[in-house]
């Protein structure tokens, strides 16, 4: 069994400013992901938000922060999926069948888009179709766009792109809003908005990028084809928890609950990002995450 002074679960922003503390510090750090380092912000094609930085996309901010972890001796395995966590005991399992153990474990798993589950949401992801509306809507100056969902978050994204489109249709399967209402009486006065009322969406259409979706009435059963450039999907979130389900507090979302140091319930055992239960779901709130849950876990506070 390998052992470290820290593992780091993620490497997502997160995740990567703790490896950097963590590392600065000293100390023998691991950090594990599944998949690519960077997280949802490598898929982004235009970061323009994080202090310091006038304009990069995802993946070259991302890859900045994965040779700095590592100039200061982090250890970064991706495609490294953990499949048994044992938080208690401080131990780890990847699907490999490789343990490791450490003083102190960061989870930094993030959350991930709840998804439509339709016919070219996958195909079209970065190509017309977005979950995020402040990253993306630029790219749709002048264009009619669709947002799908009908909550505060959809209708808020759906107002931030009215600065960029043309048009943007608000489809929801319900006849009305689930959004506050002082949010719905600001979108129902937005010339530029359209609502489409019990509806959903059947598949995304296009040849290389978006350019239409089929909607089904779900009342007279009619579908109909909406023509769009861009489809944003803001049907909610779901936290990378499953594997720790039981064995920490979560709110009712699962989202893992900590305090301002980012301990959990679980001694040694801190929650940094989007996995952790918080109001907003920023870079520059994930790299501070991370980095309060790095010098805590370093006995800095």
């Amino acid at each position: 069994m390998e052992r470290y002074d820290s593992i780091i679960l993620g490497a997502g922003p997160a995740g990567l400013a703790a490896a950097l503390y963590s590392a600065r510090a000293g100390k023998k750090i691991l950090v594990l992901d599944k998949g690519t380092p960077g997280g949802q912000i490598y898929l982004s094609s235009l970061v323009e938000n994080y202090p310091g930085v006038k304009s990069t996309d995802g993946q070259k901010l991302v890859e900045t922060m994965v040779e700095q972890a590592k100039s200061f001796g982090a250890e970064i395995k991706p495609f490294a999926e953990v499949t048994e966590a044992d938080l208690k005991n401080k131990t780890l399992k990847t699907k490999e069948g490789t343990e490791y153990n450490a003083e102190s474990i960061i989870i930094a798993t993030g959350n991930r888009w709840r998804k439509l589950n339709v016919p070219g949401e996958e195909e079209f992801v970065g190509r017309g179709v977005s979950y995020c509306a402040t990253c993306d809507g630029p790219f749709f100056k002048g264009q009619e766009v669709a947002v799908i969902g009908g909550g505060n978050t959809a209708v808020e994204e759906a107002m931030h792109l009215t600065n960029f489109a043309s048009k943007v249709f608000v489809v929801h399967r319900r006849d009305q809003l689930r959004a506050e209402k002082y949010l719905q009486e600001k979108a129902f006065k937005n010339e530029k908005m359209e609502f489409i009322w019990d509806s959903e969406v059947k598949s995304i259409n296009g040849e290389g990028k978006v350019e239409s979706i089929t909607l089904k009435n779900k009342k007279t059963g009619e579908e109909t084809s909406l023509g769009v450039g861009g489809a944003f999907i803001f049907i909610g979130m779901l936290p990378n928890s499953e594997l720790f389900k039981g064995q920490l507090e979560t709110d009712e979302r699962g989202y893992i609950i900590t305090n301002e140091k980012m301990q959990t319930s679980i001694p040694g055992v801190y929650a940094a990002g989007d996995v952790r239960s918080s109001p907003v779901k920023q870079i520059t709130t994930a790299t501070a995450d991370g980095t309060v849950a790095s010098i805590v876990s370093c006995g800095g506070h």
